[in-house]
């Protein structure tokens, strides 16, 4: 059996196909040969700093050519990458950057500020790279470009070599305490993400190196990936892996704040096949333009899109598909930790039931006391998923034993979500527990009651949150991101709640908002608009 390694995977590709784009942004576009030399050119310059096997390199970088070139420099190498929010503060940077014992660091120049306040905190980054955008590097740091430029055409690796245990390292969760590094085996990872196929175009995955190079030639279709959201988060980064793996090019936008006009263009010029987004955050507004100017744009050539990290929708889909009927919608259901945990497949023939998700071949659903719960039962439970499943969570014994469990005899990722099991075997996706709202008695998972609130004509957006109450402990806030000027009322809404779910349910508190404010991985801050719900309704905590 193969053991896979990205970077032995993307050289072949480069050999095969070496005139092919692999990265494109804006007027850049970098052929596969190219994006080969110029990994190989930055492992080289690693190796020259002293970093040792599976030292840490952080990408601490937007979205562009350089993210990926990062990662599989590292690759190649023998390095495990480190993924990099780019929104964290000095206080999280730092805490990062220390907890992954990162000794390089690839940055942006519009994050020079802050690294030039940071870098005497972190003593073991041995070499600070510096992706400049118009000024110079600073003289205390390398610039990258200068770097890489020249490329190398010879494979670099490690006096240690290359294997399929070299680590990737996801960090996650900056929202419920400091972020926590996910430890990928790569070959665990090539694994989940396919092992070189793809279901949606009929290639079944690669059983060797030798497998992948057959399918690979100048004539093969190229596939085309276009990332709208960050790379610094999985759903972007693994999704650009998967179209790697099939020899295919990544798109990213040019600008840095969301724009549809931008995205819908990019996929035009770039013939784009497959685009990345995160729920609603990104698939509303596209929506909204697309129903203003049908037709501005030649969307042909799409065939999937694809969202996961936060529900997405059904009326958006719906409408998303009478724009791109030929088109797939997927909205994945899975974490930093648990990839393919289960999947909703919408078609121009049905969009499918929101929340309601196709379980994975290796997921299932237990109580809290290892118990598998009964299809069509009616009782929740925690969603598992075992075989290729990561190591744990970087140096943190205490939270690995949290999540990765082991029931009826196998080690399984336990991330949270809480579910109900369908007679047919699907999944309703509640929640996470850790937001769950207690109120007289009851659980109440905040993704139920925003589902239902999402599909009134007049809510764009919508958060629950518990309130403090002196009766039921809890009782129900609906934060609510209107559509344009609408002015939703409590009583609409709550009569609006109630049609779909038990009446205890439905929001006795509402607090307009104009935006949720969520992250680019579609994730919300819940203690945040808790605070802002506190503090306009005037309750004591």
């Amino acid at each position: 059996m193969t053991a896979w390694n990205f970077a032995d995977v993307y050289e072949l590709v480069a050999a095969q196909v070496p005139d092919r784009p692999c990265q494109v942004q804006g007027d850049r576009v970098i052929t596969w040969a190219q994006f080969d030399a110029r990994a190989n050119a930055f492992a080289a310059d690693l190796l020259a700093a002293g970093l040792t096997h599976q030292s840490k390199v952080a990408a601490y970088l937007h979205n562009g050519p350089e993210y990926l070139e990062t990662y599989i420099g590292a690759f190649k190498g023998g390095f495990a990458p480190v993924n990099t929010n780019y929104r964290y503060g000095h206080d999280e940077i730092v805490y990062l950057f220390d907890n992954a014992d990162a000794e390089a660091v690839v940055f942006h120049e519009a994050f020079l500020d802050l690294v030039e306040r940071v870098r005497h905190e972190l003593p073991k980054v041995r070499r600070w790279y510096c992706v400049t955008e118009g000024g110079t590097a600073p003289d205390w740091a390398t610039d990258y470009e200068a770097v890489v430029s020249p490329g190398v055409a010879e494979s670099v690796r490690g006096p240690w070599g290359r294997s399929g245990d070299d680590l990737l390292l996801l960090y996650t969760g900056g929202t419920t305490g400091m972020p926590k590094g996910v430890m990928w085996r790569q070959d665990d990872l090539f694994n989940v993400l396919g092992s070189g196929g793809n279901a949606v175009l009929g290639i079944p995955p690669a059983e060797s190196m030798a497998q992948l190079a057959e399918r690979l030639t100048p004539d093969s279709p190229s596939f085309v990936l276009l990332s709208a959201c960050p790379l610094m988060h999985g759903t972007g980064q693994f999704s650009s892996l998967i179209a790697m793996n099939l020899g295919g090019c990544v798109v990213t936008l040019p600008s840095r704040h969301f724009d549809v006009h931008e995205l819908l263009g990019e996929v035009e010029r770039n013939r784009v096949n497959s685009i990345i987004i995160v729920g609603q955050a990104f698939a509303g507004p596209i929506l909204e333009t697309l129903d203003a100017e049908p037709g501005r744009h030649d969307l042909s050539s799409v065939i999937m899109m694809s969202s996961s990290g936060v529900m997405w929708a059904q009326d958006n889909k719906e409408g998303l598909l009478r724009h791109l009927p030929q088109a797939a919608l997927f909205d994945s259901f899975g974490s930093s930790e648990a990839v393919g945990m289960g999947a909703s497949v919408s078609t121009a023939g049905g969009a499918s039931q929101t929340a309601r998700f196709q379980i994975g071949p290796a997921c299932a659903v237990f109580t809290e006391d290892g118990r598998r719960v009964t299809p069509g039962s009616g009782e929740r439970g925690l969603v598992a998923v075992s075989g290729f499943i990561p190591l744990g969570y970087y140096k943190d014994e205490a939270k690995t034993a949290q999540t990765f469990r082991t029931f009826e005899g196998q080690r399984w990722t336990v991330p949270g979500d809480w579910a109900e099991v369908n007679d047919d075997g699907t999944l309703v996706l509640l929640g996470r527990g850790s937001v769950c709202i207690n109120t007289g008695g009851e659980k109440v998972f905040p993704e139920e009651v925003e589902e239902a609130l999402k599909q009134h004509p007049a809510v764009r957006d919508a958060v629950a949150v518990g309130i403090p109450d002196p009766r039921f402990g809890e009782t129900i806030c609906a934060v609510v991101e209107p559509v344009d000027a609408a002015e939703p009322t409590l009583q609409e809404l709550a009569d609006h709640v109630k049609e779909h779910l038990a009446h205890y349910k439905a929001p006795r508190h509402l607090v307009l908002v104009d935006t949720i404010g969520r992250a680019p991985n579609g994730k919300v801050d819940y203690k945040r608009l808790k605070g802002v719900a506190v503090d306009r309704l005037g309750v004591a905590t």
